[in-house]
């Protein structure tokens, strides 16, 4: 990087920061800081749930995927992706909207008391917290390790600078700043695409080398499933990509609650899979040709992209390719912020603490912003160990992790406001979620040779076969379960109510 490139990435940063603070002024209360009040326009919220589901592990981690096998990148990443955003758009995202407009609350956890119970809110608020402070530190890990090939800086620096221009942002103008910042990042990382894109294009030939690429590649990288993708493997990932990119981390549930009404949040969730259908396969172009131009020096490929880009785009428009690396992981990694936020400050802090149940709004706004940097600064730490191993190189903690213990934490939650689950209670959902984590446990680091499918199916079809027998064997609904799903499920009687206290 020269010193023009430098200008442009601190230009990014500056305008990340600015409109963080221009944002600001909408957070009144705690609703706006968590749900933006629920007055985000639904493109605003489509645009926001889809860039928060990115980050620089696109460019690492997948693009050696992209480097060593091909089209299945594609095909077993992003397309299950937007096919699971698609059915939540019908089944998740109009009930998790109503969830905030009937129910009055800013976390999407704040349902599970009422639901069940709060011994089974505050196991879900843990678990899914400490997941996402691994989550996000390999994804600070990612950018830091990009920002280390492109200009010399260290692993800690690199996440250093990330988190804190990151920090400030989210912290001071919550969810609003998230989704202003996604748009923000969105027209960036759409500029910065292209201009990748007619980089390599012109590289390979022209336009016609969308076509002919392929038969100078390895005849495999033009097979859907190549690799260990198998068909176990993509079936297994849409099914935990439905969940996780619809509210089971959190983050993408608050964009469903911002939007004004359920058919709004329905409307916002088809464009965010539109755009994960269409965006990603420009993206993974330059990386499906990287084979032909570059030569990566790392056995999983995870610095092809980064080869890829210093070789191929001049100076100044090198700093806006950077600044589009960044706007993936900043934007997940302010939205995931935000929402741990809202689950510790709405959900854990006042069961634990007498006096946060009786904080005003002034002290419910300093929480919330104290409890996002200290995520913040919780995921970075974790970040400085994310190839340690325990935890491996990133892919691995992307893959495994997350995927294995995603179904556990976001079955009770999702399938809970289903009407098909009704008679699953309290029981079935700490049971099921118990022995996900169990099975986790055991196809990862209790058993040898257990390959990549069975290890992320295996936790998620635990919890999910539980929930639903014990459910059966056990039935728990009630009176008030019935009426509480009445409301999430029908747009009739729409005036807020407020969420009753747990026992």
């Amino acid at each position: 990087m020269n010193p023009l490139d430098w200008f442009v990435l601190g230009a990014y940063f500056i305008v990340m920061v600015a409109i963080g603070v221009y944002s600001h002024r909408r957070i009144g209360n705690i609703s706006d800081f968590f749900t933006a009040g629920g007055k985000m326009p639904w493109w605003l919220a489509g645009i926001s749930h889809h860039m928060s589901g990115y980050s620089a592990v696109m460019f690492t981690g997948y693009a050696g995927i992209a480097y060593l096998y091909g089209a299945t990148s594609y095909v077993t990443w992003a397309f299950p992706i937007a096919i699971g955003i698609a059915i939540g758009s019908v089944l998740f995202a109009p009930r998790l909207n109503r969830i905030r407009s009937k129910l009055r609350v800013s976390s999407p956890l704040e349902f599970l008391a009422k639901r069940y119970n709060v011994p089974t809110q505050q196991a879900l608020a843990w678990s899914g917290g400490l997941l996402k402070i691994v989550d996000v530190g390999a994804k600070w890990a990612a950018i830091a390790t990009l920002l280390s090939t492109f200009t010399g800086l260290s692993l800690n620096q690199g996440i250093l600078i990330t988190g804190v221009v990151t920090a400030v942002y989210c912290t001071v103008g919550g969810l609003w700043a998230d989704a202003l910042t996604d748009f923000g990042q969105f027209v960036i990382q759409l500029l910065a695409g292209v201009v990748m894109l007619f980089a390599v294009l012109a590289k390979l030939g022209g336009i016609s080398a969308v076509g002919d690429m392929w038969d100078r590649l390895p005849p495999e990288h033009a097979q859907p499933l190549n690799g260990p993708f198998t068909v176990t493997f993509l079936l297994a990932f849409l099914f935990i990509k439905t969940f996780e990119y619809n509210g089971g981390m959190w983050n993408q549930a608050q964009r469903y609650m911002a939007a004004p009404s359920a058919a709004q949040a329905a409307r916002g969730a088809r464009l965010s899979a539109v755009l994960w259908a269409i965006w990603p396969l420009l993206l993974f172009f330059p990386m499906w040709a990287a084979p032909l131009l570059v030569h990566a020096t790392k056995p999983d490929a995870s610095d092809s992209y980064a080869l890829l880009t210093t070789q191929l785009i001049p100076h100044g428009l090198l700093g806006l390719v950077i600044a589009g690396f960044f706007s993936h992981t900043m934007a997940m990694a302010s939205s995931d912020a935000n929402a741990i936020a809202s689950v510790f400050t709405r959900d854990v802090i006042p069961v634990l603490s007498r006096a946060a149940r009786a904080w005003d709004t002034r002290a419910a706004l300093v929480a919330a912003r104290v409890t996002t940097v200290a995520f913040i600064a919780l995921s970075m730490t974790v970040a400085t160990q994310v190839n340690s191993p325990v935890l491996k190189d990133i892919i691995t903690v992307v893959i495994k992790w997350v995927a294995g213990l995603m179904g556990p934490i976001s079955i009770p939650l999702l399938l809970g406001m289903l009407p098909l689950f009704r008679r699953s209670g309290p029981t079935a959902a700490l049971v099921s979620w118990a022995a996900g984590l169990f099975v986790f446990w055991l196809t990862n680091y209790g058993m040898s040779d257990v390959s990549t499918a069975v290890a992320t199916a295996a936790p998620v079809a635990t919890s999910l076969v539980l929930f639903t027998i014990i459910g059966f064997i056990r039935p728990e609904n009630t009176p008030e379960r019935e009426e509480l799903l009445q409301t999430v499920n029908t747009d009739e009687d729409s005036a807020a109510r407020p969420l009753p206290t747990s026992a």
